[in-house]
């Protein structure tokens, strides 16, 4: 049986950082069970004579803190002769995102399994799509309208304002009702009323930490990474200093996993991050997921495991 053949779109792998990037544990599993790994980036894609290429690089990875990959010289390899691609690229979710995603979707119709399926990665996007669990969320505006925001925060006092398509804590604000610098904030992250921003009723609890919760095919994994904030923050992001504290699943959390899974599962998002601040979702991430290697580490689990033997079935099933 030959071995199967693992393509990762990803940033460039010399940046990363090894002992919390969850790419790198997914292409150790894959590695540690014979699968050859192939690694490019979406600007090395390209479309000719009917296939999409890519300048891709044949690599071998290892769990080191100094010299954890080595990659052959790059070859254009048709990626049809592929059976899997694992969509981790960071965002921005941009239009080169997108257009990646285009290109992704012609590999679906030769026949390679891509993970998360490309138009589901354009139709949820990470703020928005908990909207379709009004419910499940805090709640929430989603206006480009200075005016709607600031009465917005009026009524309910302090909320968080973000940017739809933000990661990593950038441009994240808490707003309460008196502010200075209210109208000069938002503003600025309208881009003077011509960008869609999304405003939530803060919650409290984010004292306990901002959940991420990793769901494989609508199935939640039993322990959750808390992400308590740095001193003086309200932010439960790593990149922004949050200190991460492992935990098991509440009633809640599972409640919550248990109204988006069908959705999820409908849709093809195999690979899921669900972010939860007390009894609500804030966010539910789709492009590229992070914190395996924080919960590997704390609970001597191995989700990469878990996601790659149910990828193992969906491929014996397809």
């Amino acid at each position: 049986m030959k071995p199967i053949r693992l393509g990762v779109l990803m940033d460039d792998i010399s940046n990363i950082k090894p002992n919390k990037d969850s790419s790198l544990a997914m292409m150790l599993e894959a590695q540690s069970r014979g699968w050859e790994i192939q690694i490019f980036d979406s600007s090395d894609m390209f479309y000719s004579e009917g296939r999409v290429h890519a300048n891709s690089k044949r690599t071998d990875v290892k769990d080191s803190e100094t010299s954890w990959y080595q990659s052959e010289a790059s070859k254009v390899l048709d990626l049809s002769s592929l059976d899997i691609v694992f969509m981790r690229k960071d965002p921005p979710f941009d239009m080169d995102y997108i257009y990646a995603t285009y290109l992704l979707e012609q590999l679906e119709s030769d026949g390679v399994m891509v993970i998360n399926k490309p138009s589901s990665l354009r139709d949820a996007n990470e703020k928005l799509f908990a909207l379709n669990f009004p419910d499940c969320i805090p709640k929430t505006l989603v206006s480009s309208k200075i005016n709607k925001l600031e009465k917005f925060v009026d009524r309910l006092s302090t909320v968080v304002v973000k940017p739809l398509d933000g990661m990593g804590g950038t441009d994240i604000y808490k707003l309460s009702r008196g502010d200075k610098k209210i109208n000069e904030i938002l503003k600025k992250i309208t881009n003077n009323q011509t960008r869609y921003i999304m405003a939530q009723e803060f919650l409290p609890e984010i004292k306990d930490g901002d959940k991420r919760i990793l769901l494989i095919n609508g199935k939640p994994v039993d322990f959750a990474l808390a992400r308590l904030p740095a001193k003086g923050s309200f932010k439960g992001n790593l990149a922004a200093g949050a200190i991460g504290v492992g935990q098991p699943l509440s009633d809640r959390d599972r409640y919550l996993c248990n109204q988006i899974a069908p959705l999820l599962i409908e849709k093809k998002l195999i690979f899921v991050g669900l972010d939860v601040i007390g009894d609500y979702i804030t966010e539910i991430n789709v492009t590229s997921p992070t914190c395996i290697r924080e919960l590997d580490k704390e609970f001597g689990i191995n989700i990469s495991s878990m996601l790659l033997d149910e990828v193992e079935k969906m491929l014996a099933l397809s």
